[in-house]
C-alpha cells in the first residue's frame, strides 16, 4: 500500500526539526529545572535552515521529574473548526488568518526571563501567546497565573518537551497533552487552552489529531529568528542583532513569530527593540 504523500512529507519535516538538546529516553525527563535560570544560555551550533522550515532547537534546562498534584478535571471542548492559513507540518497553522502579527514564546515559564518579558509586554501594551511546558508549569504555577491574568494566550507545549512524542502511540500523545493541560488548569482553574505546539515543530498527523480531539489547534510558525541558536563564539550583542535583523526581514502581515522566553535573555533584550518597530508597522495580537 502506498504511503500517503502528506504523511511522508510530515515525517521528513519532523526528522529535520528539533527544539532542544538531545532527547532523553522516553521514560526520563529531558530537562532539569535551573532556578534561577542562567544569565546566558548558548545553544550548540546546528546547520542552518530556512526560516519557513522547522528549524527550532532551543537549548533548555527546564522542569523537574515530579508530577503535578491536580484534581482539576475538565470536559474537552468541541473540536476546533478548521481555519485558513494551515499548511505547516501535518497541516498545522502557519499564519494568524488576519492582518495581526502573533508573537509566540516557547518553553517557559522561566523564573527569571518570563517576568522580564511580561514586564516588557505590559509596558508596551502587547498581548502574546505562551507555549508552556508542563514540567515548568508545575514548577512555577504563579507565573502561569500571571501570564493568564495579564491577558496572554495559553498554548500546550507538551509535558517535558520530547522531540519524539509525535512518533508514539496516539494514546501516549493524548495522555501527555492532557497531563500538561491539567497542570495549566491546576494553576489557572478553568483556563482556556486553545493551542498546541509540538516541540521542534515535529508535528505528525497523530499529534495533530490528539490535539484536535482535546479542542486545541496545532500552531507552527512563519518566522523563526533562531533565537535559540547562540554559538559560543557569538557575542550577546551580535546574537541580539541577528534576532532583530531576522524578524525585520521575514515578518509580514499575519505572521506567527517563534521565539523563546526560557533561558534566552538576549531574546528579551532583542524584543525591547523589536516591539516598538513592529508596533509602528503591524498590530500585535495574541492568538484568539
Amino acid at each position: 500500500m502506498r504511503t500517503p504523500k502528506v504523511l511522508v512529507i510530515g515525517l521528513v519535516l519532523a526528522g529535520l526539526t528539533g527544539c532542544g538538546t538531545a532527547v532523553a529516553a522516553e521514560g526520563s525527563p529531558a530537562w532539569v529545572t535551573a532556578s534561577p535560570s542562567p544569565s546566558r544560555t548558548h545553544a550548540p551550533s546546528h546547520s542552518a535552515s530556512p526560516f519557513s522550515s522547522p528549524s527550532h532547537r532551543a537549548t533548555h534546562t527546564p522542569a523537574h521529574s515530579s508530577s503535578p498534584t491536580s484534581t482539576a478535571t475538565s470536559t474537552p471542548p468541541s473540536r476546533p473548526t478548521r481555519r485558513a492559513h494551515h499548511g505547516g507540518p501535518a497541516n498545522s497553522l502557519m499564519k494568524t488568518g488576519q492582518n495581526g502579527v502573533a508573537l509566540t514564546f516557547d518553553d517557559g515559564p522561566d523564573p527569571v526571563q518570563t517576568p522580564k518579558l511580561l514586564d516588557l509586554l505590559k509596558q508596551r501594551h502587547v498581548k502574546a501567546t505562551f507555549c508552556l511546558v508542563g514540567q515548568n508549569v508545575a514548577a512555577h504555577p504563579g507565573l502561569v497565573r500571571r501570564i493568564a491574568a495579564e491577558g496572554h494566550t495559553l498554548c500546550n507545549h507538551t509535558w517535558r518537551h520530547s522531540l519524539t512524542l509525535g512518533k508514539r502511540k496516539p494514546s501516549a500523545i493524548r495522555a501527555d497533552l492532557q497531563r500538561t493541560n491539567e497542570a495549566i488548569r491546576a494553576a489557572v482553574p478553568g483556563a482556556e487552552i486553545k493551542y498546541m505546539r509540538a516541540p521542534g515543530g515535529n508535528f505528525t498527523p497523530a499529534f495533530v489529531d490528539a490535539a484536535t480531539d482535546l479542542g486545541m489547534t496545532s500552531i507552527y510558525w512563519q518566522v523563526d529568528p533562531r533565537d535559540w541558536d547562540h554559538p559560543a563564539g557569538e557575542s550577546d550583542d551580535a546574537h541580539e542583532a541577528k534576532v532583530i535583523r531576522a524578524v525585520k526581514k521575514h515578518v509580514g502581515r499575519g505572521a506567527i513569530v517563534l521565539s523563546h522566553d526560557y533561558g534566552q535573555p538576549d531574546t528579551i533584550t532583542a524584543y525591547q527593540t523589536l516591539i516598538p518597530w513592529l508596533q509602528q508597522r503591524y498590530k500585535l495580537i495574541a492568538l484568539p
